[in-house]
């Protein structure tokens, strides 16, 4: 996912392509899973912080029902034009946690910046919203290894005129860069000199905000770009190829996985068993291409390695 920065960030499960959706239905959407979350904000699930890797699968299993904290944002969990809660991790948690003897997954939906509080304050059992792993939120929260990798990529004017290639094409012309709300990508920009940075709810906002020339650019992943330029059917915009950032010098390549509380490792242990053995038969691409991700994006990185400083 697009996600918050690190070095800020204190903080239907099915899996049915959801194609053609119309604007109304986007922002309709995103309307409705706010409305979920806020009529469910008053519960809060059990935890145990015992020192030895918890008991919540434990809980789960007795209550039968696991809640995933998810923040609306496609294609990682969001509502789709059918009205049930869809994306890549609602579809993954749901075959995972039904093999861990917990039949049923509610989603509790949320900003992206307020996931790990939620989580930390028990609000919901796990992130399940494509959140990045990075060293700052591997000291709050315990990750399990990554379901994909990602880049950036570009949402622009039809033909791109500004010819916005990279993050130092945005800062070199001057370009008028919007992104998401705590997006990572902001640092990226920052790091390539750009200096013209506003931040917007989400990427159907993004697209929007291009087409209308407010902003010349809308960065986000490329799934994201990619599925939101597809489905709206703009005729006004396009998304550009895939983006490398840059932090350092150095080249990123993003991962996004599952979160749990800190103590919770016995749950992420199994999880992470789970989910290896989907990647190994090739399940994991399976449910995760519907939602417009391809080979290419499967990893091997482990959240071991992303969490080293």
């Amino acid at each position: 996912m697009a996600p918050p920065q690190g070095k800020k960030q204190g903080n239907d499960t099915r899996t049915h392509e959801v194609k053609g959706i119309p604007r109304r239905s986007l922002l309709a959407g995103v309307a409705a899973l706010g409305v979920a979350g806020a009529t469910s904000a008053c519960s809060r699930v059990a935890t145990a912080d015992t020192g030895d890797g918890g008991h919540l699968l434990e809980q789960l299993r007795a209550k039968g029902v696991v809640r995933l904290g998810l923040a609306g944002e496609q294609p990682y969990g969001y509502i789709g034009k059918d009205g049930r809660m869809t994306g890549s991790a609602p579809a993954i948690a749901e075959r995972i946690f039904k093999r861990l003897g917990v039949e049923r997954v509610e989603p509790f939906a949320t900003e992206f910046g307020s996931l790990i509080t939620g989580l930390n304050s028990l609000q919901f059992d796990c992130v399940a919203a494509g959140m990045y792993i990075t060293p700052e939120r591997c000291g709050q929260v315990v990750f399990a290894d990554p379901e994909y990798q990602m880049r950036d990529a570009f949402i622009v004017p039809k033909g791109n005129p500004k010819n916005l290639r990279t993050y130092k094409d945005i800062a070199r012309t001057g370009a008028r860069m919007a992104t998401g709300v705590g997006y990572a990508e902001i640092d990226y920009a920052k790091e390539a000199g750009v200096r013209h940075i506003t931040t917007l709810p989400d990427q159907l906002a993004g697209l929007l905000a291009v087409e209308q020339g407010r902003v010349d650019v809308f960065v986000g992943t490329a799934v994201t770009v990619r599925n939101v330029v597809k489905e709206t059917g703009s005729t006004k915009v396009e998304g550009t190829p895939e983006v490398t950032p840059y932090m350092d010098g150095k080249p990123v390549v993003d991962v996004g996985a599952f979160a749990f509380r800190s103590p919770e490792t016995h749950l992420r242990d199994a999880f992470n068993r789970e989910l290896h053995k989907m990647k190994r038969s090739g399940e994991l691409l399976e449910v995760m291409r519907p939602f417009g991700f391809t080979k290419d994006q499967m990893t091997t990185i482990t959240a071991k390695e992303k969490c080293k400083p």
